[in-house]
């Protein structure tokens, strides 16, 4: 297990301490559950430069980087739907998309095809994040970025169904 892998590994286990710190009856829960939300994005900025930079890129990474990535803005997206930070709409939009993205992308990967995370995918992510960590400090200017996130899942997705169609149909 290589560094990168255990930084998207790290990046997992930090979904329930994410939960918990959120739901918990601390004082200043919020912060420090954004805290260990912003740790995950970090291990995620850290764990792509490092495959990179040392060329560290494997097949396990290259499918537990997106799911982390996913699971974890899942997990995020629906804490602040069930406390109303955010609207329903956009949990359930950005779950379905995610949902066929995970179920595509294991069929792909059982055909020994992997579609990877791309810059637009990315950009996506860093929107998510952005948005989340305004929106715990101004809900209005926050949600205007949801929304705008949103918007860019949408266009990535289209843009993965293309690349999805393009390589289900190789032989």
């Amino acid at each position: 297990m290589n560094l990168p892998n255990t930084l998207t590994l790290f990046r997992l286990l930090l979904i329930p301490i994410f939960v918990s710190l959120f739901f918990s009856r601390l004082p200043n829960n919020l912060i420090y559950s954004i805290l260990a939300f912003f740790i995950a994005g970090i291990t995620d900025i850290l764990d792509g430069y490092i495959a990179r930079k040392y060329n560290l890129i494997t097949k396990l990474g290259i499918v537990l980087d997106p799911l982390a990535d996913k699971l974890m803005i899942i997990t995020v997206l629906t804490c602040l739907a069930i406390k109303k930070y955010i609207s329903l709409w956009i949990l359930l939009v950005i779950f379905i998309k995610e949902l066929f993205m995970i179920l595509a992308g294991i069929k792909l990967y059982h055909k020994n095809t992997i579609i990877p995370s791309n810059k637009l995918g990315k950009l996506t992510t860093i929107l998510f994040y952005l948005s989340i960590l305004i929106l715990t400090f101004n809900k209005n200017i926050g949600n205007l970025l949801i929304y705008v996130a949103v918007i860019s899942a949408f266009i990535a997705f289209i843009n993965y169904l293309i690349l999805y169609s393009k390589e289900k149909n190789k032989p």
